[in-house]
């Protein structure tokens, strides 16, 4: 018989997923700062706690959103938004191409986008940028002196914080789209340069009438990717 410590979770870890529309409901200061100072619980290489969190809300949120947005849409000022470190690799192979290509035809098929929709595809793009409707916009930074080390340290936090948000009811969407636009980010935040932007985040309660929300990405069985040397 399970463990009820076990089944909670592990059922916390299964019920997570990247929430792509959000409900306009507020979320209490306490839950964010609750959600953040469980998830600093994560393990970092000499307890380093390399993480740093901007959190966005109302009029603040809004204004970051529709700089990046008004950007993205003019083709001319994009071209001159480049990622401040590569998320993706410079070259796609098998199986990570085909499952980069099937959550997108997933995706598109829930919101019924055809294939060459250009524009349905920008729009939907773009609503990275608005956190898709979320009420809060976490944006996470680094100390650019902080190796790789402290990146893996970095992904166990931001995990933290998806899994203590749906354990409380809440739901996220962890953003690199915003990698891009980094120099908005710098000057409407005051980051300085000293700092690189790691992602972003959306924080808040799912829409459930949201196609889109219906996704669920699939997960490579064990013997694909696990070997046992006994």
């Amino acid at each position: 018989m399970s463990d009820p410590q076990q089944q909670a979770i592990d059922g916390v870890i299964e019920r997570r997923y990247s929430c792509r529309a959000y409900l306009p409901d507020e979320v209490p200061r306490a839950t964010i700062e609750a959600i953040l100072k469980v998830a600093a619980r994560a393990p970092s290489g000499t307890n380093t706690q390399p993480w740093k969190v901007r959190v966005l809300t109302g009029e603040r949120k809004t204004r970051l959103s529709a700089k990046i947005v008004a950007a993205f849409d003019d083709p001319e000022e994009a071209a001159t938004h480049a990622e401040c470190y590569p998320y993706y690799p410079s070259q796609w192979v098998s199986p990570y191409i085909d499952r980069r290509r099937k959550v997108g035809f997933d995706l598109y098929k829930l919101l019924g986008i055809q294939k060459g929709d250009a524009g349905r595809m920008h729009r939907q793009h773009a609503r990275n940028f608005e956190f898709f409707g979320a009420p809060v916009g976490l944006v996470f930074t680094i100390d650019k002196l902080m190796e790789q080390g402290s990146w893996l340290d970095y992904g166990m936090f931001l995990q933290n914080v998806m899994l203590a948000a749906k354990a409380r009811g809440l739901d996220t969407c962890p953003q690199a789209a915003f990698v891009q636009f980094h120099r908005i980010l710098r000057e409407e935040l005051a980051i300085p340069e000293a700092e690189t932007v790691v992602c972003a985040m959306a924080l808040g309660h799912a829409d459930p009438d949201a196609p889109e929300n219906a996704l669920r990405t699939e997960r490579a069985p064990l013997e694909e990717w696990v070997r046992f040397e006994d």
